[in-house]
């Protein structure tokens, strides 16, 4: 996912004059809350150099200098200049370079030569970001209502980029053979808990609603909320370790045919893959894993994570020797066991530092959010009734509704307070650079 909007997290019916006059704090919570979103993006680059920020490691991801200057057009061009009068751009090439994929917006320049981008300089870049912040935080007062929502839109797209920004890092600095740290290595903590075994929690089941309940912000595809019909099933209270992903790849999992779907089985063969991403083995036979702390052995306890929607399902369907019927979760199931765990609990995003999964110990349904994306068997597909947003904007989730799975649940990379049960995360089934897991589900 590159990165809609769906429901404004402003009051509705209030006028730009009582915004003004009777809502100061809201003004100003919401002035706080786009410094805090976009400082937090500047502190996660703060350790890069040039070099670093303008290489592309592969099509996929993008260059940390475009992630830093492409958030910043997408707030010169949906707010300034289409609702600041007299707004001149800082820079009448920027928006060729750092458009993403907005049809209506132009053309621009293709995204697998992002990394040829070398100037402007990063420097030049935050001296952009600098400018565009600064006449944001002049704009808001007096923002007419129907840009309101495009704030709300702007600093949750910005939150999607910093995820980006961190796996596109990782998987660039992953390419280096020096296996270079961005952040010095973290002591691990939780990650050495005894980890117990899967149990299985029973889930809702019969008639149930899925979807945006319109209840403060939501990204387009989150709607229209609809009901489902839920046979009985369970969930792992835990995602699946590294311990155990080692056991499926030393039972031959990744050599066997019958484990997988047809266009997973020929991937794995043509990409000669035997591991998760980021899996390095010694002249020993022990296992390293590379993270944004550099390269480090791997911690069994933690949830095997930056695994593709084929590697999961092949691990469902060896599972199911030990457990009957284990497979992966429909998106319906995941979302309503979700719907009374906290969005804002587990081991997401909270600052610029050493990033990884934790270990979780289990119990109840545990590491629901947090931690590592968790892939369903479920297709990224529209809801009954949706209908993408008028203008540029509604290019953003719809038109990629075609090929691609479903994740839940955020990540160890996602910012805090960016996710909720109905978020609805889609990548393509090979795709693995997120830090991506999963947790089984079985028919009872």
């Amino acid at each position: 996912m590159e990165c809609s909007f769906y429901v404004p997290a402003w009051p509705q019916g209030i006028g730009v004059e009582t915004i003004a006059r009777d809502n100061d704090q809201l003004v100003e919570d919401l002035i706080q809350r786009f410094r805090s979103v976009r400082a937090l993006t500047i502190d996660l680059c703060a350790r890069l150099s040039d070099a670093d920020a303008t290489v592309q490691s592969m099509e996929d991801a993008s260059p940390a200098k475009w992630h830093l200057a492409h958030t910043t057009w997408f707030w010169e061009s949906f707010i300034l200049r289409d609702h600041v009068p007299g707004y001149r751009a800082f820079d009448g090439g920027y928006a060729f370079l750092f458009n993403s994929y907005y049809e209506a917006e132009g053309d621009r320049h293709a995204r697998p030569r992002r990394g040829m981008i070398t100037r402007p300089s990063l420097d030049e870049v935050r001296d952009y970001r600098a400018h565009v912040d600064t006449r944001i935080e002049e704009a808001i007062p007096a923002l007419p209502e129907a840009a309101l929502p495009l704030i709300e839109l702007g600093l949750n797209h910005e939150q999607q980029h910093q995820e980006l920004l961190l796996t596109d890092i990782k998987h660039l600095f992953a390419q280096n053979p020096l296996c270079p740290a961005i952040w010095p290595c973290s002591d691990g903590g939780a990650a050495h808990a005894n980890i117990r075994d899967i149990t299985w929690i029973e889930g809702p089941s019969g008639i149930s609603e899925i979807g945006h309940d319109g209840r403060g912000f939501g990204f387009d595809c989150e709607g229209p909320r609809h009901e489902v019909l839920l046979k009985p099933f369970a969930l792992a209270d835990r995602t699946v370790t590294n311990g155990e992903w080692l056991q499926f790849m030393e039972d031959g999992g990744y050599g066997e045919a019958r484990h997988w779907l047809s266009d997973g089985w020929d991937w794995v063969r043509e990409e000669k893959i035997t591991s998760p991403l980021y899996w390095e083995q010694g002249p020993d036979g022990g296992w390293d894993v590379f993270g944004l702390d550099g390269l480090s052995p791997l911690d069994t306890a933690q949830p095997v994570s930056h695994i593709s929607l084929f590697e999961a399902d092949a691990y469902a369907s060896w599972a199911s020797a030990q457990w009957e019927g284990a497979r992966l979760p429909t998106e319906a199931e995941w979302e309503v066991s979700a719907a009374n765990v906290a969005p804002d609990s587990g081991h997401q995003l909270d600052e610029a530092g050493p990033i990884a999964p934790v270990a979780t110990t289990g119990g109840k349904l545990s590491g629901m959010f947090g931690n590592v994306w968790e892939w369903t068997g479920s297709a990224y597909r529209p809801y009954p009734g949706f209908r993408p947003a008028p203008g540029a904007v509604g290019e953003y989730n719809g038109k990629f509704m075609s090929g691609q799975f479903v994740l839940k649940g955020g990540s160890c990379a996602t910012p805090r307070g960016h996710c909720r049960a109905s978020y609805r995360n889609f990548f393509y089934p090979h795709q693995r650079w997120q830090f991506s897991g999963v947790r089984l589900a079985r028919d009872i």
